[in-house]
């Protein structure tokens, strides 16, 4: 897929799993149990052990079947390492020039964090696909609403704070989509064992989505 096509697929899912697995053997296991919950966006992000092993492994065994990024980067080298992995996208939690220019050159779907109105419109002009707000839960719902009051045409996903309960709120306020970690996927299912439950979450998310945007 270009870049193009996966916009469009975030676009049309509405949902990142923001996964942090607590190891390399667990995060597979955890990404099977989320698409077996119909969550087919993952994003894996570079504090999981081993994270490029793991989305080598992930584009080998589901391919096209999921829109697989990685997240959590800090460092311009990890754009084009990530690339080489097999990510579809890429997302980075911060504003900062060089990394997100290393992004943009990668020519994957790139994701910079913002927060502040200048950082957004900073992130964006940079070339940024989408703007990652975070964290979300700093200013919630209505937070986004008072950005897309001057930045109307900006693409934004908020992470951070999203849970089934609040998905609805976020967005009423016009944004593309969704980053959900510990509320949708939570590490501590996967090291228990617990992966019947992680797709049992899925599956309440993705209907919620569902419902939010219908």
């Amino acid at each position: 897929m270009n870049k193009v096509e996966v916009l469009e697929k975030v676009k049309d899912l509405g949902l990142l799993a923001v996964i942090r697995g607590p190891s390399a053997e667990l995060t597979i296991k955890m990404v099977e149990a989320l698409v077996a919950g119909g969550v087919l966006g993952i994003e894996i992000t570079y504090s999981t052990p081993n994270a490029e092993e793991v989305v080598r492994t992930l584009s080998k065994m589901l391919g096209n079947g999921i829109v697989l990024g990685m997240g959590t980067l800090t460092k311009p080298e990890q754009a084009l390492s990530a690339r080489e992995a097999g990510a579809n996208f890429i997302v980075s939690p911060v504003c900062e020039a060089n990394l997100i220019k290393s992004m943009v050159e990668s020519g994957l779907l790139t994701m910079a964090g913002a927060l502040t109105p200048t950082e957004v419109l900073h992130a964006y002009n940079l070339g940024a696909d989408v703007i990652k707000i975070f964290p979300g839960s700093l200013g919630g719902p209505a937070y986004i609403k008072a950005l897309k009051g001057p930045f109307p045409y900006i693409p934004m996903m908020p992470t951070g704070g999203v849970s089934a309960n609040n998905v609805a709120e976020w967005f009423s306020t016009g944004v593309v989509a969704v980053g959900a970690g510990s509320e949708l996927c939570p590490p501590q299912l996967a090291k228990e064992g617990k992966f019947d439950e992680i797709t049992k979450r899925a599956a309440e998310f993705v209907q919620v989505v569902k419902s939010a945007r219908a």
